[in-house]
């Protein structure tokens, strides 16, 4: 896909459920214009109305409409950070279709600093709802009628779990040409090639026929400046191949597409000490982590299942035996490793940038480096 290359206007699909993003619950919804709308979800015990706040761009010409979500999981705050950039942004105008920003999706997941919702269940296995279930089921089906189906795409934010931190990474299914090439257009360095889980946001959505991505970067309970400007480029990057917003689309020398991920998990309990870093380019038996006991007499190495690319890792150095430390991806046929770590050596690479940051706050050492620990 050439990066300059645009959806004709004939190529937009319709939203999937008939409804409009000129008239939101009453209110109306000008061209042009920026709206600020509440949308109910759900109640709280004294029976007050939950609402979450959104805002609607809307360009002065027809165009597709394209939703950005964040906080679907309540304490992954990374993709809240990057609304608010273009939130805040004076200068940020649409042309053409609508654009709406979501900044905290899950907000009584949110305002508990959880992952969860109060009834303990995970939102983003829950879609596309239903009107009489659970909790979240209820406010998954309020988000999903009003929200994706209002929507032609979507981009959904998202972190790594709790004590885990991610490196940048489109997650998409790529079998999908429409998904396909929102992901491509993103520019992460990474896509990693999945439809997602059942009850997810963007599988459920794609299956609805709005055609949706998400981005994983970081971590939990964090606003990480790389990531943030990860998201907000991608975000724009989309929104300029869909005609919505002037400028040229910025993707990486080298976009790799990951069809195969694994955990390597410690097979005993102990103390880590990483050789590797978010986002490294690893060769098959590379030295990732040496797990030894508390006194460093065992030393037991953890190595790269395979050619690849580390994705996400712990960022706690107490481990026990089954518990995974290293997520990789397999990388595809043809990569050259040297060819990924030149590109990321380019002036202001935000790639060099980002891998740097995310290791900044492990103790990161080549394993040749490591003293002799007393090996038993």
């Amino acid at each position: 896909m050439d990066k300059n290359e645009k959806m004709t206007d004939s190529e937009f699909p319709t939203p999937n459920s008939g409804k409009s993003i000129e008239d939101w619950l009453g209110q109306p919804i000008p061209r042009g214009d920026v709206s600020n709308v509440f949308l109910p979800v759900s109640e709280s015990y004294a029976g007050i109305a939950l609402k979450i706040p959104l805002q609607i761009q809307r360009g002065e010409k027809d165009g597709p409409v394209v939703f950005v979500t964040a906080a679907l999981h309540g304490d992954e705050l990374n993709g809240v950070g990057a609304i608010r950039e273009l939130l805040l942004d004076e200068t940020f105008k649409l042309k053409s279709g609508s654009l709406v920003l979501v900044p905290i999706l899950n907000l009584l997941a949110f305002d508990r600093h959880s992952r969860y919702m109060p009834d303990r269940r995970d939102l983003n296995r829950c879609f596309p709802g239903s009107p009489g279930g659970s909790l979240a089921s209820r406010v998954a089906d309020n988000i999903f009628t009003e929200l994706v189906g209002r929507c032609d795409y979507g981009i959904d934010l998202h972190t790594a779990a709790v004590r885990r931190t991610n490196y940048p990474n489109v997650r998409a299914d790529m079998k999908d040409p429409k998904v396909a090439e929102l992901a491509k257009t993103f520019g992460a360095e990474v896509i990693v090639d999945y439809a997602g889980a059942a009850g997810t946001l963007r599988r459920e959505a794609c299956l609805a026929g709005c055609p949706t991505i998400v981005l994983e970067g970081g971590e939990v309970w964090k606003v990480e400046p790389a990531i943030v400007e990860t998201a907000v480029r991608g975000i724009k990057n989309v929104l300029r191949h869909l005609d919505m917003i002037d400028g040229d689309i910025e993707v990486p020398e080298t976009q790799m597409i990951v069809n195969k991920t694994q955990w390597v998990r410690a097979d005993h309990g102990g103390f880590l000490q990483y050789h590797a870093r978010p986002g490294q380019v690893v060769e098959k038996d590379q030295p990732l982590a040496t797990n030894s006991d508390l006194l460093g007499r065992e030393n037991r190495l953890m190595v790269a299942p395979f050619d690849g690319v580390v994705i996400g890792m712990t960022t706690i150095p107490a481990v026990g035996p089954g518990q995974p430390v290293f997520h990789v991806g397999k990388l595809p046929k043809n990569t050259d490793a040297d060819e990924v770590h030149e590109s990321r050596q380019e002036t202001e690479s935000l790639e060099q940038r980002t891998v740097e940051d995310l290791s900044s706050n492990v103790l990161v050492i080549k394993h040749d480096d490591q003293r002799d620990m007393g090996r038993s």
